[in-house]
């Protein structure tokens, strides 16, 4: 057998499992509510017969297939399959719409889709014939669409014919070669076809790899889409750790999961993390009183957590809070959780800080689709690491700042370019091979990198100050009451927001509080839930510059979500999408005065009077 020294291409991960980390749960994936594993020698044979099957069906080296595909074990058959036999791989969000999916596939000139279920076939048929040539496969049994059994099935029967052949084609691909085209979701406009080589993901993997201490014989569970390069880079990650990784198809197991497979590791996005804390916080509320008590004083000392200068009183009074309300935290994600990657967006720095504190080191990184990701990270180290940043930059990569504040990256994570358009490529990197990211950030003390805004987000007031919208925005959200928030104002005298309220949890709080509504619409309006968002927004006020602060917000009635279109795939403000949508409401905010806005809550308390009188002379007596 020949040996393998070094990983430099995706599918050199296979032999560098089955000769130095041979386990019989390398992956692990659910099968009618069971676990099922698959050991280093079976993920070997899976991903050569995907190859041998693909060859013998008339497929060949730079052929483009897409998957439209949940986490699962099948994914990485497929992907590592492909990559072997030279077949360029084309990931796809399954939750997009079908003019996004029109437009990738054309673009990209796919010849086979795998997918893995009916819902996912019933959003490509409608445009499969719009295709010449398109095969689609299912990993689930669909009437009238081809098995993806049949793929493995023609694999097995051939794998003896296209032994050789595969060997000859393994031989050919170099580590610069184009491996995977990604469509980023993009917040306007169409989705740009970034080319990765397997050198940019390896090189991300390996250099992420050296920033933590797990290994051999730990577990991870992944969730979060493979088909975004973030957790697929961290799924290669994972592999040439040694470290086996158990994958949940469905976001509403994942608790369930959790307790079933004790991971020591998982990658998430900050909205998920904020949605875990604030479920923990809403537990915590219902407490008797002592126990309530107890829970909100750990909770208060752990948000004073620093990395470096802990007291020693300090640090006494965090092992009683650990023993009596944080293991309970850790038992609920599995009991042996030591690390959770957050990427994809901005981390607030109280989430960091709580989680340190529980015994959960939260290690935060920055990077982009064309950066393969990672640009920065912070590591699991108390020495190592610094809260409010994304952490020092990865060895092998370079970054600059540029005079405006833009954060340039060079190294061997770069992006090959975007697939059939020089032009933007050329806009994207410059001539001395440094990738504009748009992010705007610092590096503190010549170190660690912070994120403060997106480049093409800020905008200016009328009265020439510069307005960095997430930095408020990402304050605003650790409010409890609010679930997204978009910062406006461009060339207006002042900044104002638009709220999407925590629905969920504001109705807890308006049955406390015995605030009757008939529906969200009413909700909304109801003075007491105005005012409290007024005082939440106030808060947030007293820690911006006087040209930051919120003037005005409004609420509405929507949850943003990417499947409604405020957000994007990785959950990213859709800011042009979100203007046109609620372009009533902010003409109101800028075209209504303060005194005229004041009024307006007086006539609503007026009125809810007037129906509160009315209720009670319904339901008097009659004499």
């Amino acid at each position: 057998m020949k040996t393998i020294m070094d990983v430099k291409r995706t599918f050199d991960l296979i032999q560098w499992n089955v000769e130095k980390y041979p386990r019989e749960d390398m992956y692990g994936g659910r099968k009618d509510k069971e676990w099922k594993t698959y050991s280093t020698e079976d993920v070997n044979n899976y991903v050569n017969w995907v190859s041998y099957g693909l060859l013998s069906l008339g497929y060949i080296k730079g052929d483009k297939v897409a998957t439209i595909c949940g986490n699962k074990p099948e994914w990485n058959f497929i992907d590592l399959g492909l990559a072997q036999a030279g077949l360029i791989h084309i990931p796809i969000y399954p939750t997009i719409s079908t003019e996004e999916y029109s437009y990738i596939l054309n673009n990209s000139a796919t010849k086979i889709i795998i997918l893995s279920n009916k819902l996912m076939y019933n959003k490509v048929r409608p445009i499969s014939g719009e295709i010449d040539n398109l095969d689609i496969f299912s990993i689930d049994k669909i009437d009238g669409v081809r098995s993806f059994d049949e793929i493995i099935e023609a694999g097995k029967r051939n794998a003896d014919k296209f032994h050789d052949i595969l060997e000859e084609i393994k031989e050919s691909i170099k580590p610069e070669d184009l491996v995977s085209i990604i469509y980023t979701s993009g917040t306007t406009g169409n989705p740009k076809g970034v080319m990765l080589s397997h050198k940019n993901l390896i090189s991300n993997a390996i250099s992420t790899a050296n920033a933590y201490d797990l290994g051999y014989g730990d577990r991870a569970i992944s969730f979060l889409p493979l088909c975004h390069v973030y957790e697929r880079m961290m799924n290669y990650n994972f592999q040439y750790k040694g470290i086996s990784t158990y994958y949940v198809e469905n976001m509403g197991t994942i608790t369930e999961a959790m307790k079933e497979v004790k991971p020591q590791i998982f990658n998430t996005v900050p909205r998920l993390l904020e949605k875990i804390y604030d479920n923990i916080l809403s537990k915590g509320s219902n407490l008797t009183w002592i126990k309530k008590k107890i829970f909100f004083w750990a909770v208060a000392l752990g948000l004073k957590y620093r990395l470096k200068g802990n007291s020693s009183f300090y640090k006494f009074r965090l092992g009683i809070a650990r023993k009596l309300v944080f293991n309970k935290w850790k038992e609920a994600l599995g009991g042996e959780l030591k690390i959770i990657v957050a990427g994809g967006a901005a981390l607030q720095p109280r989430l960091e800080r709580i989680f340190w504190a529980s015994g959960i080191c939260i290690s935060q990184g920055y990077g982009l689709t064309e950066t393969s990701p990672v640009i920065a990270v912070n590591p699991p180290f108390k020495d190592k690491a610094r809260f409010g940043t994304v952490g020092p930059i990865l060895e092998n990569i370079e970054v600059k700042i540029a005079d405006d504040g833009e954060i340039l990256c060079r190294g061997e994570n770069v992006m090959m370019g975007y697939y059939k358009a020089p032009e933007l490529t050329a806009e994207a990197i410059d001539k001395d091979g440094f990738f504009h990211t748009g992010d705007i950030g610092v590096l503190e003390d010549g170190k660690f990198l912070r994120i403060t805004d997106r480049k093409k987000e800020m905008f200016k007031l009328s009265a020439g100050k510069y307005i960095a919208p997430q930095v408020i925005e990402n304050k605003l959200k650790e409010s409890l009451f609010i679930e997204q928030v978009m910062v406006i104002g461009e060339n207006e005298k002042f900044a104002s927001a638009l709220i999407s309220p925590n629905f969920s949890y504001l109705h807890d709080w308006c049955s406390l509080n015995k605030i009757q509504f008939r529906d969200n619409i009413d909700l909304i309006e109801q003075p007491e839930v105005i005012e409290k968002f007024a005082k939440e927004v106030k808060e947030v006020n007293q820690s911006l510059g006087e040209y930051e602060q919120i003037k005005r917000f409004r609420l509405v009635t929507e949850e943003w979500s990417p499947q409604t279109g405020e957000l994007s795939q990785t959950l990213k403000l859709k800011r042009n999408f979100i203007s046109k949508k609620y372009k009533e409401i902010i003409s109101e905010i800028y075209f209504t005065t303060g005194k005229e806005t004041n009024m307006l809550v007086k006539i609503k308390k007026s009125i809810k009077r007037i129906t509160n009188i009315s209720e009670i002379l319904k339901n008097l007596p009659k004499f």
